[in-house]
């Protein structure tokens, strides 16, 4: 079990454990309107826009507006392996960040790709995890197929 770390408004940095998310004192009050207590204080949020695939949301808290990302553990272990693409990088193979199993590959061999496609989805520690494309190409090789098991490290998507 890992640590969650939410950024908001781009400036401010919090970690919460799966623990402290699961025992949120919250009530679902219609789609996307909650109400959380805390501190005996009660809060009126309501999600405003999400980006799924970049874990991007808005919401607005009290009437306040406020922009949060949030790091999944699979997210920072991603960001430690040095998989986030620099300036002057360029990312030429996907590889498995930790064991898991393929439960499905979206690109064929000589698919040209933009950056943000996703390109497999690997289940990892009971969740599931989409990789998406690190840059605009085009698939040169695929070295794994959908259902097969995957060590750390393996070599799976291969970009010319």
């Amino acid at each position: 079990m890992g640590t969650y770390k939410a950024t908001v408004n781009g400036q401010y940095d919090f970690e919460f454990s799966e623990d402290q998310i699961n025992s949120l004192d919250s009530i679902e009050l219609n789609n996307n309107q909650f109400q959380i207590l805390k501190d005996h204080i009660s809060y009126h949020s309501e999600i405003i826009s999400e980006d799924l695939l970049n874990r991007n949301y808005t919401i607005q808290v009290n009437g306040n507006e406020y922009k949060i990302n949030i790091a999944r553990p699979l997210d920072q272990l991603i960001k430690e392996m040095g998989f986030e693409v620099g300036a002057g990088k360029q990312i030429n193979a996907i590889k498995a960040p930790m064991p898991g199993l393929i439960l499905n590959i979206n690109v064929s061999v000589g698919q040209e790709v933009q950056e943000n496609d996703s390109l497999l989805v690997l289940e990892a520690m009971k969740m599931e995890n989409s990789f998406s494309s690190p840059r605009a190409g085009i698939i040169k090789s695929i070295l794994v197929e959908k259902g097969q098991a995957v060590d750390k490290g393996q070599l799976l998507i291969e970009f010319e």
